[in-house]
C-alpha cells in the first residue's frame, strides 16, 4: 500500500479524491438503494400474492353449485409456501444491503464518500423491518386459520 501526495492506494483500488471517484461512488450507493428497493417490491408481490390465493380459494369454495375441489389444501400450501418466500426475500436483501453499505463506507472509501458519521440507513431499510412483521403475520394468520 503506497501513498503518494493526495492520492491514497487501497490494496485493490485505486481511490483518489476526485469529483469523478466521488460521483461513481454516489451511483453506486444509489444502485444499492434501487437494488434493495427492487427485492421489496417483490417481497410485497409474493406476500400480497400468497395472502389472496389462500383468500380466493377460501371464498370460491363457499360459493353455491362450487364444486368440491380435489386438493382442499392446495391453495393453503400454495400461499403459505409464497409468503415464506416474500419473507425470505427480505431476510436476504436486508442482509445484502447492509454488507454492500457497510463496505461502501469502509475506511478505504471515505476519502470519496464525501460523508462523516452520518447515518447509513435509508427509510428502506426500515420499511423492509416492518414488511418482514407484515409478513410474519399473514403468514400465522393462514398458518393457524387452517389447522
Amino acid at each position: 500500500m503506497t501513498n503518494t501526495g493526495g492520492d491514497r492506494t487501497s490494496g485493490r483500488f485505486d481511490v483518489r479524491p476526485t469529483a469523478t471517484d466521488h460521483f461513481a461512488w454516489l451511483r453506486t450507493r444509489l444502485s444499492i438503494e434501487r437494488t434493495m428497493m427492487a427485492w421489496v417490491r417483490t417481497a410485497v408481490a409474493l406476500i400480497g400474492f400468497g395472502f389472496s390465493i389462500v383468500q380466493f380459494f377460501d371464498r370460491l369454495g363457499s360459493l353455491d353449485g362450487a364444486a368440491p375441489p380435489r386438493f382442499p389444501d392446495a391453495p393453503r400450501y400454495l400461499g403459505l409456501m409464497l409468503i415464506s418466500c416474500g419473507i425470505l426475500a427480505l431476510v436476504i436483501s436486508i442482509w445484502q444491503y447492509q454488507w454492500g453499505v457497510r463496505y461502501l463506507r469502509s475506511r478505504e472509501f471515505a476519502v470519496i464518500a464525501g460523508i462523516e458519521g452520518g447515518p447509513s440507513q435509508t427509510p428502506v431499510l426500515y420499511v423492509s423491518f416492518v414488511l418482514i412483521l407484515v409478513g410474519l403475520f399473514a403468514f400465522f394468520s393462514v398458518f393457524f386459520r387452517f389447522l
